[in-house]
């Protein structure tokens, strides 16, 4: 303290003595000594062993004040507290008050060790680790590029397929003109061959009229709908390559016959006991499928024939992935930028 006094004394013109006497004033009664533009404060209330912070001129000037003194002999002792030092409240809760549930002894904990040659790990999904077949990452791939790249109409028209309950009646009316298959056309050909050797028929082919089966075939479809002989159409959505049916719409539509486009080569391929067919036709079916027929038909013309205006003028594809829809709002928030966002992909 009497280092700092002879300080203050000599920026603030005080006698040395003054100086100490009012530091020392300030320490015991908390309060602000000025020596001009000077500031000396001290704390009463801090611990013996404190710190007394003296602010000069702009410097910090720290001294150790030991029980009140300075270091000097004339200073003034401090009365020691001998007053009992205050216990911390206790806790609200203490730990033998609180509930502990009784462990059951028949149960031990057995820890698991998931290290090498440890215990066994616990399943996990692994589909992000899995190195998918050539066959899988093309057709995924296959699907992210008709996403991004923009398509003409004229193909753009087969990703609008039929609803699911329509394509059931579909369905439905044409597993019952299903065309036979080897077995049963092989039956039919040993019975009718049986009846001519018995005498029964001269001729099997006499007193039958045509079956009633559903048509397929490209070529033959083709010649059906030029000839307007086709009731109703029905083509694939994923004929690859496209160009075998993309002309398709537009003949069914300059001769007027009913078109639908329905998911599944493979689902077409089956009713004609085929692996795949790219189009099938309905001719013509029995007095009681009728009124069936004409409800597809009449549907097929709500959802193709009238809307192929619209068809020829929509583009397919252009749409973003997510991160470049996110960098593209975050462009277009920012000030003077009013750049247009193309619509994100579905996941």
């Amino acid at each position: 303290m009497a280092m700092v006094a002879a300080a203050l004394g000599r920026v603030s013109g005080w006698k040395e003595r003054e100086v100490y006497e009012a530091g020392m004033y300030a320490l015991k009664h908390a309060v602000v000594v000025r020596f001009g533009q000077r500031i000396m404060t001290a704390n009463p209330l801090q611990s013996a062993h404190a710190s007394s912070t003296l602010v000069i001129a702009g410097d910090v000037v720290r001294c150790h004040i030991e029980e009140g003194l300075d270091g000097t002999d004339d200073a003034p002792s401090r009365p020691k507290d001998t007053s009992k030092a205050k216990k911390p409240a206790s806790a609200p809760y203490s730990k033998k008050s609180a509930s502990s549930k009784t462990k059951n002894p028949l149960f031990e904990k057995r820890s698991r060790s998931f290290g090498i040659g440890g215990d066994i790990q616990p399943n996990r999904d692994l589909t992000r680790f899995v190195k998918w077949p050539q066959y899988v990452r093309l057709q995924r791939q296959r699907v992210i590029l008709n996403q991004r790249l923009k398509v003409p109409p004229a193909i753009a028209q087969f990703s609008n397929t039929l609803d699911k309950n329509t394509a059931t009646n579909l369905f439905t009316l044409l597993n019952k003109y299903r065309p036979e298959s080897k077995q049963e056309k092989k039956a039919r050909l040993d019975a009718a061959a049986k009846d001519v050797a018995d005498g029964k028929k001269a001729d099997p082919k006499a007193d039958g009229k045509k079956p009633l089966f559903v048509k397929y075939g490209l070529n033959h479809v083709v010649a059906l709908i030029e000839a307007k002989k086709a009731q109703l159409v029905v083509i694939a959505d994923d004929v690859d390559p496209i160009e075998l049916v993309v002309y398709l719409p537009a003949l069914c539509r300059k001769f007027g016959v009913p078109y639908v486009i329905v998911k599944g080569k493979a689902r077409l391929g089956t009713l004609v006991h085929k692996k795949t067919a790219a189009v099938a036709a309905i001719a013509d079916v029995r007095s009681e499928d009728s009124r069936e027929l004409a409800n597809l038909v009449s549907a097929a013309k709500a959802n193709y024939l009238d809307k192929f205006e619209d068809a020829r003028r929509h583009w397919g594809g252009g749409l973003r992935g997510n991160k470049s829809s996110a960098m593209l709002r975050k462009r277009a928030a920012k000030p003077g930028a009013a750049a247009p966002v193309a619509p994100a992909a579905e996941a």
